[in-house]
Protein backbone atom coordinates (compact mmCIF):
# COMPACT_ATOMS: atom_id res chain seq x y z
CA UNK A 1 0.00 0.00 0.00
CA UNK A 2 1.07 3.60 -0.56
CA UNK A 3 1.29 6.25 2.17
CA UNK A 4 1.16 9.87 1.00
CA UNK A 5 3.04 12.25 3.28
CA UNK A 6 4.69 15.64 3.41
CA UNK A 7 8.46 15.90 3.08
CA UNK A 8 9.02 16.16 6.85
CA UNK A 9 7.56 12.73 7.60
CA UNK A 10 10.01 10.15 8.91
CA UNK A 11 9.84 7.12 11.18
CA UNK A 12 12.47 4.51 11.86
CA UNK A 13 12.61 1.72 9.21
CA UNK A 14 11.98 -0.94 11.87
CA UNK A 15 8.67 0.71 12.71
CA UNK A 16 7.13 -0.07 9.32
CA UNK A 17 8.89 -3.44 9.37
CA UNK A 18 6.90 -4.19 12.52
CA UNK A 19 3.69 -3.24 10.71
CA UNK A 20 4.56 -5.56 7.82
CA UNK A 21 5.36 -8.38 10.23
CA UNK A 22 1.95 -7.95 11.88
CA UNK A 23 -0.17 -7.53 8.74
CA UNK A 24 1.79 -8.80 5.75
CA UNK A 25 1.31 -5.35 4.17
CA UNK A 26 4.34 -3.38 2.98
CA UNK A 27 4.29 0.42 3.00
CA UNK A 28 5.62 2.57 0.18
CA UNK A 29 5.96 6.25 1.08
CA UNK A 30 5.28 8.99 -1.48
CA UNK A 31 6.22 12.50 -0.30
CA UNK A 32 4.68 15.60 -1.87
CA UNK A 33 6.25 18.81 -0.55
CA UNK A 34 4.87 20.58 2.51
CA UNK A 35 1.46 20.04 4.09
CA UNK A 36 -0.20 22.60 1.83
CA UNK A 37 1.16 21.00 -1.34
CA UNK A 38 0.22 17.55 -0.06
CA UNK A 39 -3.39 18.57 0.53
CA UNK A 40 -3.64 20.45 -2.76
CA UNK A 41 -2.46 17.43 -4.74
CA UNK A 42 -4.74 15.04 -2.86
CA UNK A 43 -7.74 17.30 -3.51
CA UNK A 44 -6.96 17.38 -7.24
CA UNK A 45 -6.98 13.56 -7.29
CA UNK A 46 -9.90 13.06 -4.89
CA UNK A 47 -11.69 9.80 -5.69
CA UNK A 48 -8.77 8.57 -7.78
CA UNK A 49 -5.97 8.92 -5.23
CA UNK A 50 -2.26 8.36 -5.72
CA UNK A 51 -2.19 6.26 -2.55
CA UNK A 52 -4.22 4.58 0.15
CA UNK A 53 -3.53 6.66 3.28
CA UNK A 54 -2.63 10.33 3.63
CA UNK A 55 -0.63 11.48 6.65
CA UNK A 56 0.21 15.09 7.44
CA UNK A 57 -2.93 17.17 7.00
CA UNK A 58 -3.15 19.45 10.03
CA UNK A 59 -5.82 21.66 11.52
CA UNK A 60 -4.79 24.64 9.38
CA UNK A 61 -5.62 22.71 6.19
CA UNK A 62 -8.14 20.22 7.59
CA UNK A 63 -11.30 21.88 6.33
CA UNK A 64 -9.92 22.07 2.79
CA UNK A 65 -9.30 18.32 2.78
CA UNK A 66 -12.71 17.54 4.21
CA UNK A 67 -14.51 19.84 1.79
CA UNK A 68 -12.93 18.29 -1.31
CA UNK A 69 -14.01 14.77 -0.31
CA UNK A 70 -10.57 13.17 -0.34
CA UNK A 71 -11.21 10.92 2.69
CA UNK A 72 -13.61 8.14 3.53
CA UNK A 73 -14.73 7.69 7.16
CA UNK A 74 -12.98 5.19 9.38
CA UNK A 75 -13.21 4.92 13.17
CA UNK A 76 -10.19 3.16 14.61
CA UNK A 77 -10.76 1.13 17.76
CA UNK A 78 -7.48 2.57 19.05
CA UNK A 79 -9.07 6.02 19.33
CA UNK A 80 -10.09 4.88 22.81
CA UNK A 81 -6.56 5.85 23.92
CA UNK A 82 -6.73 9.33 22.33
CA UNK A 83 -8.13 12.29 24.32
CA UNK A 84 -11.31 13.65 22.76
CA UNK A 85 -9.95 17.17 22.27
CA UNK A 86 -7.67 15.92 19.48
CA UNK A 87 -10.63 14.63 17.42
CA UNK A 88 -11.74 17.60 15.34
CA UNK A 89 -13.86 15.69 12.80
CA UNK A 90 -16.92 14.00 14.36
CA UNK A 91 -17.37 11.93 11.18
CA UNK A 92 -13.90 10.37 11.65
CA UNK A 93 -12.74 11.07 8.12
CA UNK A 94 -9.38 11.80 9.69
CA UNK A 95 -7.65 10.37 12.75
CA UNK A 96 -5.34 12.42 15.02
CA UNK A 97 -1.79 11.03 15.08
CA UNK A 98 0.49 13.64 16.65
CA UNK A 99 0.57 17.26 17.75
CA UNK A 100 3.03 20.09 18.19
CA UNK A 101 2.90 23.60 19.57
CA UNK A 102 4.24 26.60 17.65
CA UNK A 103 5.52 28.98 20.30
CA UNK A 104 7.82 31.89 20.92
CA UNK A 105 11.31 30.68 21.86
CA UNK A 106 13.90 32.91 23.51
CA UNK A 107 17.66 32.74 24.06
CA UNK A 108 18.02 32.43 27.84
CA UNK A 109 21.38 34.18 28.24
CA UNK A 110 20.07 37.26 26.43
CA UNK A 111 17.67 37.89 29.32
CA UNK A 112 19.93 37.60 32.38
CA UNK A 113 19.24 41.21 33.27
CA UNK A 114 16.56 43.63 32.08
CA UNK A 115 14.15 43.14 30.40
CA UNK A 116 13.13 39.70 31.70
CA UNK A 117 12.27 36.92 29.22
CA UNK A 118 8.95 37.55 27.44
CA UNK A 119 5.99 35.86 29.10
CA UNK A 120 3.18 36.63 26.66
CA UNK A 121 2.34 37.97 23.22
CA UNK A 122 1.72 41.35 24.84
CA UNK A 123 5.39 41.71 25.72
CA UNK A 124 6.48 41.74 22.08
CA UNK A 125 5.03 45.20 21.48
CA UNK A 126 6.66 46.68 24.59
CA UNK A 127 9.50 49.07 23.61
CA UNK A 128 11.76 47.11 25.96
CA UNK A 129 11.71 44.30 23.37
CA UNK A 130 12.22 46.50 20.30
CA UNK A 131 14.26 44.85 17.56
CA UNK A 132 14.37 41.50 19.37
CA UNK A 133 11.75 39.45 17.49
CA UNK A 134 11.90 37.44 14.26
CA UNK A 135 8.87 35.69 12.78
CA UNK A 136 8.11 33.82 9.56
CA UNK A 137 5.74 34.96 6.84
CA UNK A 138 2.32 33.25 7.04
CA UNK A 139 2.28 33.24 3.23
CA UNK A 140 5.26 30.88 2.97
CA UNK A 141 5.71 29.20 6.35
CA UNK A 142 3.63 26.80 8.45
CA UNK A 143 4.89 28.18 11.79
CA UNK A 144 4.42 31.68 10.40
CA UNK A 145 0.76 30.94 9.69
CA UNK A 146 0.34 29.30 13.10
CA UNK A 147 1.76 32.36 14.83
CA UNK A 148 -0.57 34.66 12.88
CA UNK A 149 -3.48 32.45 13.96
CA UNK A 150 -2.30 32.62 17.56
CA UNK A 151 -2.50 36.41 17.43
CA UNK A 152 -5.96 36.26 15.84
CA UNK A 153 -7.14 33.85 18.55
CA UNK A 154 -5.67 36.11 21.25
CA UNK A 155 -6.70 39.56 20.01
CA UNK A 156 -9.77 38.90 17.85
CA UNK A 157 -10.61 41.95 15.76
CA UNK A 158 -7.65 43.73 17.33
CA UNK A 159 -5.06 41.49 15.64
CA UNK A 160 -4.37 44.09 12.96
CA UNK A 161 -3.50 46.73 15.54
CA UNK A 162 -1.27 44.22 17.30
CA UNK A 163 0.71 43.54 14.13
CA UNK A 164 0.97 47.25 13.39
CA UNK A 165 2.50 47.70 16.83
CA UNK A 166 4.79 44.71 16.29
CA UNK A 167 5.98 46.22 13.00
CA UNK A 168 6.59 49.56 14.70
CA UNK A 169 8.61 47.70 17.36
CA UNK A 170 11.02 46.39 14.72
CA UNK A 171 9.86 42.83 14.05
CA UNK A 172 11.90 40.99 11.39
CA UNK A 173 10.23 38.63 8.90
CA UNK A 174 11.77 35.67 7.05
CA UNK A 175 10.35 33.33 4.42
CA UNK A 176 10.79 30.17 6.48
CA UNK A 177 11.76 28.64 9.82
CA UNK A 178 15.42 27.93 8.98
CA UNK A 179 16.03 31.51 7.84
CA UNK A 180 14.60 32.73 11.13
CA UNK A 181 16.08 30.22 13.57
CA UNK A 182 19.54 29.83 12.03
CA UNK A 183 19.73 33.29 10.50
CA UNK A 184 18.20 36.13 12.51
CA UNK A 185 17.86 34.28 15.85
CA UNK A 186 20.73 34.06 18.32
CA UNK A 187 21.07 30.29 17.77
CA UNK A 188 22.46 30.89 14.29
CA UNK A 189 24.60 33.87 15.19
CA UNK A 190 21.91 36.48 14.61
CA UNK A 191 21.14 39.39 16.89
CA UNK A 192 17.49 38.66 17.70
CA UNK A 193 16.88 36.65 20.89
CA UNK A 194 13.16 35.89 20.30
CA UNK A 195 11.90 33.66 17.48
CA UNK A 196 8.77 31.81 16.44
CA UNK A 197 9.64 28.12 16.72
CA UNK A 198 8.32 25.02 18.51
CA UNK A 199 7.78 23.70 22.03
CA UNK A 200 10.07 20.83 21.01
CA UNK A 201 12.97 23.11 20.03
CA UNK A 202 14.68 23.07 23.47
CA UNK A 203 14.94 19.24 23.49
CA UNK A 204 16.32 19.42 19.95
CA UNK A 205 18.94 21.91 21.12
CA UNK A 206 20.10 19.36 23.74
CA UNK A 207 19.97 16.33 21.44
CA UNK A 208 21.96 17.93 18.63
CA UNK A 209 24.33 20.05 20.72
CA UNK A 210 28.00 19.81 19.76
CA UNK A 211 29.70 19.86 22.20
CA UNK A 212 27.03 18.17 24.38
CA UNK A 213 25.03 20.23 26.88
CA UNK A 214 22.86 19.25 29.83
CA UNK A 215 20.43 22.14 29.55
CA UNK A 216 18.98 23.86 26.47
CA UNK A 217 20.05 27.45 25.75
CA UNK A 218 16.46 28.31 24.81
CA UNK A 219 13.17 28.67 26.65
CA UNK A 220 9.53 28.56 25.53
CA UNK A 221 6.79 31.12 26.12
CA UNK A 222 3.94 28.69 26.75
CA UNK A 223 1.36 31.51 26.82
CA UNK A 224 2.08 32.15 23.11
CA UNK A 225 1.59 28.62 21.73
CA UNK A 226 -0.65 27.60 18.84
CA UNK A 227 -1.62 23.92 18.73
CA UNK A 228 -1.05 22.04 15.46
CA UNK A 229 -2.60 18.57 15.22
CA UNK A 230 -1.59 16.21 12.41
CA UNK A 231 -4.05 13.68 11.06
CA UNK A 232 -4.08 10.62 8.84
CA UNK A 233 -7.01 9.40 6.77
CA UNK A 234 -8.06 6.62 4.43
CA UNK A 235 -8.28 8.08 0.94
CA UNK A 236 -11.57 7.67 -0.92
CA UNK A 237 -11.09 5.26 -3.80
CA UNK A 238 -8.02 3.61 -2.24
CA UNK A 239 -6.86 0.34 -3.83
CA UNK A 240 -6.15 -1.23 -0.44
CA UNK A 241 -8.77 0.01 2.01
CA UNK A 242 -8.25 -2.84 4.46
CA UNK A 243 -4.51 -2.20 4.54
CA UNK A 244 -5.14 1.52 4.91
CA UNK A 245 -7.40 0.97 7.93
CA UNK A 246 -4.80 -1.36 9.45
CA UNK A 247 -2.15 1.34 9.04
CA UNK A 248 -4.35 3.92 10.76
CA UNK A 249 -4.76 1.48 13.65
CA UNK A 250 -1.00 0.90 13.74
CA UNK A 251 -0.27 4.63 13.88
CA UNK A 252 -2.15 4.70 17.20
CA UNK A 253 -0.04 1.95 18.78
CA UNK A 254 2.93 2.46 21.08
CA UNK A 255 5.28 1.09 18.40
CA UNK A 256 4.50 4.03 16.09
CA UNK A 257 3.70 6.71 18.67
CA UNK A 258 6.88 6.20 20.70
CA UNK A 259 8.94 6.56 17.51
CA UNK A 260 7.49 9.93 16.55
CA UNK A 261 9.12 12.42 18.97
CA UNK A 262 12.78 11.88 18.11
CA UNK A 263 12.12 11.59 14.37
CA UNK A 264 9.70 14.46 13.76
CA UNK A 265 9.96 16.39 17.04
CA UNK A 266 6.23 16.28 17.65
CA UNK A 267 4.24 14.75 20.49
CA UNK A 268 2.24 11.49 20.42
CA UNK A 269 -1.51 11.67 20.92
CA UNK A 270 -2.13 8.37 22.74
CA UNK A 271 -2.10 8.64 26.50
CA UNK A 272 -0.08 5.43 26.93
CA UNK A 273 2.87 6.68 24.83
CA UNK A 274 6.32 7.05 26.40
CA UNK A 275 8.17 10.29 25.79
CA UNK A 276 11.95 10.21 25.37
CA UNK A 277 13.92 11.50 28.39
CA UNK A 278 14.96 14.67 26.54
CA UNK A 279 11.30 15.58 25.99
CA UNK A 280 10.40 14.80 29.61
CA UNK A 281 13.23 17.00 30.87
CA UNK A 282 13.13 19.92 28.44
CA UNK A 283 9.83 20.14 26.52
CA UNK A 284 6.99 22.30 27.77
CA UNK A 285 3.45 21.62 26.56
CA UNK A 286 1.02 24.51 26.73
CA UNK A 287 -1.89 23.92 29.09
CA UNK A 288 -4.25 26.15 27.11
CA UNK A 289 -2.88 26.62 23.58
CA UNK A 290 -4.48 28.90 21.04
CA UNK A 291 -6.57 27.29 18.29
CA UNK A 292 -8.85 28.62 15.55
CA UNK A 293 -11.69 26.52 14.15
CA UNK A 294 -10.51 24.79 10.92
CA UNK A 295 -13.59 26.01 9.03
CA UNK A 296 -12.82 29.62 9.95
CA UNK A 297 -9.17 29.18 8.95
CA UNK A 298 -10.21 27.87 5.55
CA UNK A 299 -12.73 30.67 5.03
CA UNK A 300 -10.43 33.49 6.14
CA UNK A 301 -6.85 32.33 5.41
CA UNK A 302 -6.35 34.30 2.20
CA UNK A 303 -7.96 37.46 3.55
CA UNK A 304 -5.94 37.27 6.77
CA UNK A 305 -2.61 36.68 5.03
CA UNK A 306 -3.30 39.39 2.44
CA UNK A 307 -4.10 41.86 5.20
CA UNK A 308 -1.00 40.78 7.15
CA UNK A 309 1.15 41.57 4.10
CA UNK A 310 -0.43 45.03 3.83
CA UNK A 311 0.26 45.75 7.50
CA UNK A 312 3.70 44.22 8.02
CA UNK A 313 5.44 44.27 4.63
CA UNK A 314 4.04 47.45 3.10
Amino acid sequence: MTLLTHDSFYVSPETFEAFTAETGVTVEQLASGDAGALVAQACLTAGEPLGDVLFGIDNTFLQRGLDCGMFEPYTSPNLADVPDHFELDPEHRVTPIDFGDVCLNYWIDAFDGSPPPPSSLDDLIDPAYAGMVVVQSPETSSPGLAFLLATIARYGDGWEEYWSALRDNGVAVTAGWEDAYYGEFTAGGGDRPIVVSYASSPPAEVIYADPPVDEPPTGVVTASCYRQIEFAGVLAGADNTAGAQALIDFMLTATFQNDVPLNMFVFPVIESATLPPEFVAHAEIADDPFMVDPAEVEAQRNAWTDRWVEIVLR
